[in-house]
């Protein structure tokens, strides 16, 4: 699909090096921890609101947003959330969105998913589950330009229950993600655009990854509220040119208060959390 959009990866590329930043703020909008006067109003605009407050607020720290779209869809507010990302495009145009969905379905439903990340919404990336296979990721594809991040070993506990159990992968035993890993790394990624998602919370899992992957950009949540340890992540996922990641944090940035301030608070999160992603670099 054309659009006048450079292609996922490179506009990510672009925002590390312009941005000097590797933080992707997550946007996660719970009406119950917004600002008093946002909860007065229709679910749908405050959300847009909320949103695009934190979006301009964080902006000069971020290498990527990526707004969560259940938190939109549970309160009836899809369209909020593709004006916000209308929105950040716009405003913020060098800077890519991620639509954080989650995908994961039969070829047929998965098209129609794709249609609505990459059409309804106009995201830049989206992230899929890959536990149906190729052809439930195979649709996504088709949009050569946009990027498709899919989950590889998650910062929840209960990712292990599958995630690490053992497979043959080339008459070797080894944990179901890093067969993801190699199943995306080398088979999926005809576009060039895939990337993995790997959580904080386990660093010696990002090593494994990043030693199967080489260069291929990890989304890693798990950090802040989650608890990841920031210096053994990045130990463990940079890239050979200190690049390579999008360590996301959402609560701890767009929760940093819940006043009228809550936009300045963002701003504040945001720029700490990437002065010391780049000081431990």
């Amino acid at each position: 699909m054309n659009t006048t959009r450079p292609n996922f990866i490179d506009q990510l590329h672009n925002a590390w090096h312009t941005q000097n930043s590797l933080l992707c703020v997550g946007i996660d909008p719970d009406i119950t921890k917004m600002p008093a006067p946002l909860r007065d109003m229709p679910a749908e605009r405050a959300f847009f609101e909320f949103g695009q407050a934190i979006i301009d607020a964080t902006a000069p720290y971020a290498c990527s947003f990526k707004p969560q779209i259940a938190y939109f869809s549970a309160h009836h507010a899809e369209d909020a959330l593709q004006e916000l990302i209308a929105y950040s495009h716009k405003h913020h145009p060098h800077i890519p969105v991620i639509l954080d969905a989650k995908r994961g379905d039969i070829g047929s439903t998965a098209a129609q998913y794709a249609i609505e990340a990459f059409e309804r919404f106009k995201a830049d990336a989206v992230t899929v589950n890959p536990y149906m296979g190729f052809d439930s990721v195979e649709p996504y594809l088709a949009y050569s330009d946009k990027g498709v991040i899919v989950l590889c070993r998650t910062s929840n506990p209960g990712g292990s229950d599958l995630q690490f159990l053992n497979v043959d992968i080339n008459g070797q035993s080894k944990p179901l993600y890093q067969h993801v890993a190699h199943l995306v790394a080398n088979q999926w990624n005809a576009t060039g655009q895939c990337a993995l998602v790997v959580g904080a919370t386990f660093p010696n899992e990002i090593k494994q990854v990043r030693d199967i992957v080489g260069d291929m950009p990890l989304l890693i949540p798990g950090i802040g509220a989650q608890g990841g340890d920031l210096a053994a992540t990045l130990a463990a996922g940079l890239n050979a040119r200190g690049t390579g990641v999008m360590i996301n944090s959402s609560r701890a940035i767009i929760y940093a208060s819940n006043d009228e301030h809550f936009a300045q608070a963002a701003a504040q999160a945001a720029q700490e959390t990437t002065i010391e992603i780049n000081r431990l670099k």
